[in-house]
């Protein structure tokens, strides 16, 4: 169970940077208001906080988040930009999420 435990925590903390770069990409982008970036700033913090949370090495978390990144930023693409997802976008994100198994979860003789 801790393996699944380390996916949902990577899901939101890939979540919480997206949506900290998304509000005030609204607001500079679509003409949104500027209080966009009150809670962009928080779910930034809240992505920070959580990179703190990860068990394991920070590089070997930085690594294997980049995989659960993409996998958000596609599901992100259909949900919100409301843009389906290509065969190569989802074999993309499958390439990544098995990159994202191995760097996290292989067997290490440490």
């Amino acid at each position: 169970m801790p393996e699944l435990k380390t996916v949902a925590l990577f899901f939101l903390t890939a979540l919480a940077e997206i949506v900290g770069c998304y509000l005030p990409y609204l607001w500079l982008r679509e003409g949104k208001s500027v209080w966009l970036l009150i809670p962009g700033t928080l779910s930034l913090v809240a992505f920070v906080w959580l990179l703190t949370l990860h068990p394991t090495a920070v590089g070997r978390v930085y690594a294997a988040y980049g995989g659960v990144y993409i996998t958000m930023a596609i599901i992100w693409l259909w949900a919100v930009n409301g843009i389906r997802p290509s065969l190569w976008d989802v074999v993309g994100t499958a390439i990544a999420l098995l990159g994202m198994a191995v760097i996290m979860f292989a067997p290490r003789g440490n």
